[in-house]
């Protein structure tokens, strides 16, 4: 069963986005949305063999087969590090608010 696109979901991924859609450009993401939709399960559906295929938990192949050994280096001091910024309080980096 396939989940078909909502006008809300649209709106709601545009504000996520931060880009604000008029009922007229919702409407034609909407039935952008519709036509992908009905090109990939177009395409998905005629895949061969699809039945046989086992569903994977990773994407990647994962094999590794020698870890590396840790080895303890020295850091650079506290203070050398923190004379690389401009606003420090203590021991800790000031940096400017990124997240509203």
């Amino acid at each position: 069963m396939t989940k078909k696109f909502t006008s809300e979901m649209v709106d709601n991924y545009a504000d996520k986005l931060l880009i604000g859609l008029t009922k007229e450009e919702n409407k034609m993401v909407l039935e952008e949305f519709g036509e992908i939709d009905e090109d990939l399960n177009t395409y998905i559906a005629n895949l061969p063999n699809l039945d046989k295929v086992e569903p994977m938990s990773w994407c990647l192949d994962r094999e590794i087969t020698e870890l590396r050994e840790d080895e303890i280096e020295p850091s650079i001091p506290i203070e050398t590090a923190l004379s690389n910024s401009d606003r420090t309080t203590d021991r800790e980096i000031e940096i400017p608010k990124v997240v509203a």
